[in-house]
């Protein structure tokens, strides 16, 4: 009844408005609309790409542990309750005993040929601590695979397996020209379900998760197991590998990232060539540039790296990058996020020496980097400000704070060249964030070199608008959003 109501409703609507409603003959079936008309077919594609993915198995050398292992009083007890000695476990030939291993299985993901000859990329994590690794193709062969390289930063991972005939290899495609929108595919074994598609579209691209890579989001369907299987365009080119998801479950919510194939590359060459990946390295550690810093500053949007250490001896320190620099630029390319400049910096070949743009008191700087090796990261060594002795305390001022003048040891100790030394602050300057012990270098675009200075800085501050006010806390530089006050 319900549809019969809605139906001479519909009719009744396309009638009021002029559109001319086709009349239906007696007794046959109701026009049905065509619903899938559009929509891609993937079947060739999988047909195309499938036999280059596999499954990968991982298994890890442990104890061997069971009811056998017990001890004397437990084998004494079962005796006295079953009326029959309990038999002692066998030793090893040779009388001694001594822990047993075996190998167990650890995990379950995915990979795809990348080369006829038996190059299989995955994901670091999928490979990370197995003792064995097992791959299988889509016509049920299996081997043993060799891990040539692992890169836990990007999530890469090559191994190979010797296959006596040619492997049916991918076809490597151009992340950077993949659109937002655009269909895609993922296969691979998720739950251990072998050769499983799944299809979605990209949701976003340059995702940044926290990680070193700007990741693809897509929705497509992904779960535990898929990891390292490809992420395939509707050309049948790969332009992605699967790697992580978005969950509160476990399980999969519509939300997850693949890693650009461009980048993956990159890595795979080094893993090929020497087994690890070298990267470039300047000796900074960076910050966001947030919007209301942007605005304080004058910056006009929210762009670039904020400068929050710098590396004594390090490759941005010979080229005179300071605390509070903005990055805006590395190499001719621009730094939008935080997150561009490590990928830049790393893409960059070591001993190479690049341009660098960088805003600084409101100018833009121009600086000359010889980019150095990727190294483990040092501890910095100076001690931090708040064990300095104090010197004259200069008057309170519009920001709520007491600052003195450092000496020229102090100044050395904390590898400064001016700045003045906070003493006291009031409740509204420590709501700020500002602390007792940070070093003031700048407030706004001017560098502070004495605390007259800084208090006549100060007293032209317009009232209730927001200044930023560079600080060095330790070996750490970052800006203090500060209002002054009556």
């Amino acid at each position: 009844m319900k549809k019969v109501l809605l139906s001479c409703l519909s009719a009744g609507l396309l009638a009021l408005s002029g559109i001319a409603v086709p009349a239906q003959a007696a007794g046959s079936a109701p026009q049905q609309s065509c619903v899938a008309c559009g929509l891609p077919d993937f079947t060739g594609l999988v047909e195309k790409v499938g036999p280059s993915v596999v499954n990968i198995r991982t298994y890890k050398k442990m104890p061997v542990g069971g009811g056998d292992q017990m001890d004397e009083q437990t084998r004494e007890l079962l005796r006295r309750f079953f009326g029959a000695p309990i038999p002692a476990p066998d030793s090893p030939k040779g009388g001694k005993s001594g822990p047993q291993e075996e190998e167990r299985p650890t995990g379950v993901g995915s990979g795809f040929i990348v080369s006829p000859d038996g190059y299989i990329m995955t994901n670091a994590h999928v490979v990370h601590g197995a003792d064995e690794i097992m791959v299988t193709l889509t016509d049920k062969r299996e081997f043993k695979a060799k891990l040539i390289g692992a890169d836990k930063r990007t999530d890469v991972a090559l191994v190979k397996i010797d296959a006596k005939q040619a492997l049916p290899a991918v076809h490597i495609g151009d992340s950077s020209k993949v659109k937002v929108g655009e269909w895609v595919v993922a296969i691979g074994s998720p739950f251990g379900l072998e050769n499983t598609v799944t299809a979605g579209i990209v949701s976003a691209k340059g995702r940044d998760t926290g990680d070193y890579t700007p990741f693809i989001q897509t929705d497509v369907a992904v779960n535990p197991g898929n990891s390292g299987g490809p992420l395939i365009d509707m050309r049948g080119h790969v332009i992605g590998i699967n790697s992580q998801i978005y969950s509160r479950t476990g399980g999969f919510m519509g939300i997850s990232f693949a890693i650009p194939i461009d980048e993956a590359m990159r890595v795979v060459e080094q893993l090929k060539k020497q087994g690890y990946v070298v990267r470039g390295r300047i000796g900074v550690q960076i910050d966001s540039v947030s919007r209301d810093l942007a605005e304080s500053l004058g910056l006009g949007q929210a762009r670039g790296a904020l400068v929050r250490v710098v590396e004594k001896g390090g490759a941005a320190d010979k080229a005179g990058v300071q605390v509070g620099d903005i990055v805006t630029s590395f190499n001719g390319k621009p730094v939008e996020r935080a997150n561009d400049l490590p990928r830049l910096v790393g893409e960059t070949k070591p001993d190479t020496t690049v341009p660098m743009q960088v805003l600084r008191m409101g100018k833009t700087l121009t600086l000359s980097v010889k980019v150095g090796e990727w190294v483990m990261d040092k501890k910095p060594g100076a001690k931090p400000a708040e064990e300095q002795k104090p010197e004259a305390v200069s008057k309170a001022n519009a920001l709520g704070v007491k600052v003195i003048d450092l000496n020229d040891a102090q100044k050395r100790q904390l590898g400064v060249s001016s700045g003045v030394l906070v003493e006291a602050v009031r409740e509204g300057a420590a709501r700020d964030g500002l602390r007792v012990g940070d070093v003031v270098l700048a407030v706004g675009n001017t560098a502070v070199s004495s605390a007259a200075q800084f208090n006549a800085i100060s007293a032209q501050l317009p009232v209730g608008k927001q200044v930023a006010v560079l600080v060095r806390r330790g070996e750490s530089g970052l800006y203090v959003l500060m209002r002054p006050q009556n």
